[in-house]
C-alpha cells in the first residue's frame, strides 16, 4: 500500500480564501502527471475545537498516487470564548468552491468533487455536502472570487461523525460535562435555541429532494466518543429511507480517531477501509 513521493506534488499553504482577517489556507496533493483528476476535498477532526489539515497526509498521499487530487484544509476553530458555527461552514464551502473555480490550475475535473471528514470534520463534509447551496449557508462572503459557484459535491465519505448535534449534546453532558463541544461550536445550549442544533446537523438535510450525493459511512463499535447508532447507524438509515446511494464500512471493536493511523500498518483499521474507499470512490466520483 505505500506510495512513493515520486508519483505526486505537494504544495503547502495554499490561501483559499480569506474572511474576516483569517487567511485560510490549504495542502494540496496531485498526481504528476497531465491529466484532469477527480478531487477530494478533507476535513480535518478535532470536536471542532483541534486538529490540523497534516492529520489527512497518509491519504493525501495514498489517493494522490492512485489518481486522485487530495486538498486537506484548514479552518476556523471554536475556543471557550468563540463559537465556530457557522464560519466552519463557510470555510469548507470556499475551499470546494475554490477547487471548482481553480480546476484547470490543479489538473481538478470540476464536475468529479468529493468532500471527506472524520468526526467533527465528517459534520461538516456532510452539512456542506448536503447543505451547502441552501440559504442558511450561501452568500454569507459574496465578495470571495468564487462565490457565485455551486458547492455541491458528487460524493461524501465520512467517519465516524458527528450527524445529529442535539444527540452529540446529550451524550456531552454525561460523557464530558466539562467540555461541551457542540455547545461551543454553535454558542449556546438547546434550550436556548433548538432550531439551531436542527439547523446544523446533517441528518435535517437527508431528503428525497436532495439525494444526488451519493456517501460512504464508516464507523467503529467501540467508539467511546461518537455512539455510532444513534449518529452513523441513524444517519445511514435517514439517507437509504431518502434513496441516496448511500453504504457503510463498519468497523468492529475500532474506536475513535483511527482514520489518523498510517494505512500500511499491519492491521491497522485504515488499512481495512483502503481498498473499499477506492472501490467505491471508483465507482462513485
Amino acid at each position: 500500500m505505500a506510495s512513493s513521493a515520486d508519483e505526486f506534488d505537494i504544495e503547502r499553504g495554499i490561501a483559499y480564501a480569506s474572511y474576516d482577517g483569517v487567511a485560510l489556507q490549504a495542502d494540496v496533493y496531485a498526481p504528476k502527471t497531465a491529466g484532469k483528476y477527480p478531487a477530494i476535498v478533507a476535513v480535518h477532526g478535532g470536536g471542532w475545537q483541534l486538529g490540523s489539515r497534516e492529520s489527512y497526509g497518509y491519504w493525501c498521499r495514498y489517493l494522490a498516487a492512485r489518481g486522485y487530487v487530495l486538498m486537506a484544509i484548514s479552518y476556523r476553530l471554536s475556543t471557550a470564548a468563540k463559537k465556530s458555527f457557522p464560519d466552519a461552514v463557510h470555510d469548507v464551502r470556499a475551499a470546494v468552491q475554490f477547487v471548482r473555480g481553480e480546476a484547470a490550475k490543479f489538473k481538478v475535473d470540476p464536475a468529479r468533487i468529493a468532500l471527506m471528514g472524520d468526526s467533527a470534520g465528517a459534520h461538516l463534509a456532510s452539512l456542506v455536502g448536503l447543505a451547502g447551496d441552501h440559504p442558511t449557508y450561501a452568500g454569507a462572503y459574496p465578495d470571495d472570487p468564487h462565490a457565485a459557484l455551486s458547492t455541491k459535491v458528487k460524493v461524501v465519505v465520512g467517519a465516524y461523525g458527528v450527524y445529529d448535534l442535539l444527540q452529540q449534546w446529550t451524550r456531552d453532558q454525561i460523557a464530558r460535562p466539562r467540555d461541551s463541544i457542540v455547545e461551543k461550536l454553535l454558542g449556546t445550549p438547546p434550550m436556548e435555541s433548538r432550531r439551531l442544533y436542527f439547523d446544523a446537523s446533517p441528518m435535517s438535510y437527508a431528503t428525497s429532494d436532495n439525494n444526488a450525493t451519493a456517501f460512504l459511512l464508516t464507523y467503529g463499535t467501540d467508539d467511546d466518543i461518537v455512539d455510532w447508532q444513534p449518529q452513523s447507524e441513524a444517519f445511514l438509515l435517514a439517507l437509504k429511507q431518502a434513496r441516496f446511494f448511500a453504504r457503510a464500512v463498519v468497523m468492529p471493536s475500532a474506536g475513535h480517531f483511527w482514520l489518523v493511523d498510517p494505512i500500511d500498518e499491519p492491521n491497522s483499521v485504515s488499512a481495512y477501509l483502503a481498498p473499499r474507499l477506492l472501490r467505491f470512490l471508483g465507482e462513485r466520483l
